[in-house]
């Protein structure tokens, strides 16, 4: 049986094995283009989570830097099945972006909050009650008191990008 804190997930050959060890901060569903273009779908979901609280367990993963943005993707050098994300923009620097696809239970973690509606695939619904803003939002609005305090005393949310 899972600890209903503890994640474990990996690539599609298996020889990247992931585990994060609490829960996600937050799960985004974004539909900006880059996801739309990186994942060849229509948007891409990410737990946030301190990269502190994720062990990787085996393998080991390339990267990939996309020029004149802030994201770099982390991936199998087997069998490139992206992980994770970093977005370094001094915001969230010591979070991983987690593929939640590659999740052995994505079922899990299910979308706290949409972004970049702006671009969203019109036929996309997306279920009422769910967060959703035509960029980004502001954490306080959005993201529970727990995963707020778990940034640290010295963090300073964004108000938006």
């Amino acid at each position: 049986m899972t600890d209903k804190n503890v994640y474990e997930g990996g690539c599609s050959c298996r020889k990247v094995r992931y585990r994060l060890n609490t829960d996600p901060l937050i799960v985004h569903a974004c539909h900006c283009r880059q996801c739309q273009r990186v994942t060849g779908s229509a948007f891409v979901m990410n737990a946030l989570i301190e990269k502190t609280e994720v062990e990787l367990v085996s393998g080991e993963v390339a990267n990939y830097h996309f020029a004149d943005t802030i994201h770099t993707a982390f991936f199998c050098p087997e069998c490139a099945t992206y992980v994770w994300s970093e977005y370094k923009s001094g915001r969230f620097d010591d979070c991983w972006f987690i593929r939640v696809g590659t999740l052995d239970e994505p079922d899990r973690v299910p979308p706290g909050v949409h972004i970049f509606m702006e671009s969203k695939q019109p036929w996309v619904i997306i279920p009422e009650g769910v967060p959703k803003f035509e960029r980004f939002y502001r954490i306080s609005d959005v993201w529970k008191q727990p995963s707020i305090d778990r940034m640290g005393p010295n963090w300073s949310p964004p108000i938006r990008t």
